[in-house]
């Protein structure tokens, strides 16, 4: 069965992308249009979403209204964290993804102007994408970031997060937000095809309230990241005690 729920999500995916392709080439030629982009993936996520029989609880803030940018903060276990980031979150954001999404056929369409892609390993390209992201912040834009640096196992363990996103909401005054995603590993977990676990049903996850970073300082960078990475791993333990 869930070889079988693969493929059909895979197939509502590629589906969803060619027949939308042509709008999002059009929205995506001008930055001017990324808002209605985002407008239009978080359509297509709800789509995917229900057609697979996903289906989100979120807890935790919930306030969205007027609120301004943020760096959102997120552990990163499943290829779902990203669907769902869409669906939890109204206001526009964009992704800061790793340098190899721009291989992915078609689906790399959105990262060529939109979302940003870093090359962790070079620090060049890392300060490019800081500088980057900064400016799409003072436009109006949250970030989304998962500061693990990638999926890094299948079981929903939480790995050290890198700093670069809390320097980021820092020097740019901006709060950071928590999210934590409980079991998305469990709905699309990462590894073999045939092996690894997969298949629909509810998706939870909790949003924590906005860590402020106005009148910190460089000096409350190592508190502000083992705050969320403590909040996150908390939500994640009682998630797996429960």
């Amino acid at each position: 069965f869930r070889v079988f729920w693969k493929c059909w999500i895979a197939l509502n995916f590629a589906l969803g992308l060619v027949i939308l392709y042509p709008v999002f080439y059009l929205l995506l030629s001008n930055p001017r249009h990324y808002r209605k982009a985002f407008r239009l993936m978080r359509v297509w996520a709800h789509v995917i979403a229900w057609g697979s029989g996903i289906f989100v609880v979120r807890k935790g803030n919930g306030n969205f209204k007027d609120s301004g940018p943020a760096v959102y903060i997120a552990n990163h276990h499943s290829y779902l964290d990203i669907l769902i980031a869409y669906l939890i979150i109204p206001n526009y954001f964009i992704f800061i993804g790793k340098r190899e999404i721009q291989n992915a056929p078609l689906f790399n369409i959105f990262f060529k102007g939109m979302n940003i892609l870093v090359d962790r390993q070079s620090n060049f390209d890392s300060h490019k994408a800081f500088i980057e992201a900064g400016r799409r912040i003072r436009e109006g834009a949250s970030v989304f970031i998962f500061p693990e640096g990638g999926i890094k196992n299948k079981s929903g363990k939480l790995f050290p997060f890198k700093i670069g996103a809390f320097r980021m909401a820092l020097e740019n005054g901006v709060p950071l937000i928590p999210v934590t995603f409980c079991n998305n590993f469990k709905r699309l977990q990462t590894g073999s095809f045939l092996m690894a676990d997969a298949g629909p049903g509810i998706s939870r996850v909790i949003i924590g309230n906005p860590v402020p970073t106005e009148g910190k300082t460089e000096k409350d960078l190592l508190s502000l990241k083992n705050h969320c990475f403590q909040e996150i791993e908390k939500n994640l333990k009682n998630y797996h005690e429960a």
